[in-house]
């Protein structure tokens, strides 16, 4: 049920999985999990961007000498302000990634007993 994460003085701290707090039924969410609104960040979207789609970089045109300034910036924004993004043209198979895919999941799906034995001391 606990996830390790590092405290700021460096050591592993436990913290509860958010996976086995779903399956607890609370009807209030985890002081822990609570900040205060000062501490909250609007979500900033560039001005070039005019919806809510997770931004797409483009590996093909990272490497290529004509467009990677343009998709380096698209990158670089993607980056900043939302800390995700898709990545199309990378060259990796449908299969594997659909194979990655089902080897997080059933990870995922274990027991917790099971998922500590990958857990970092």
């Amino acid at each position: 049920m606990e996830d390790i994460t590092k405290n700021p003085s460096g050591t592993s701290l436990l913290v509860p999985s958010v996976q086995e707090l779903a399956k607890q039924n609370l009807r209030t969410v985890p002081q822990r999990y609570i900040q205060p609104h000062h501490d909250q960040h609007m979500l900033l979207i560039s001005q070039e961007a005019h919806s809510l789609e997770i931004p797409v970089i483009d590996m093909h045109n990272l490497l290529s000498a004509q467009s990677k300034s343009l998709e380096l910036e698209k990158l670089h924004l993607a980056c900043k302000d939302w800390g995700v993004f898709q990545l199309v043209n990378h060259g990796v198979s449908i299969s594997l990634l659909e194979k990655v895919k089902l080897e997080i999941q059933e990870f995922f799906n274990l027991p917790m007993s099971e998922k500590k034995k990958f857990w970092q001391s």
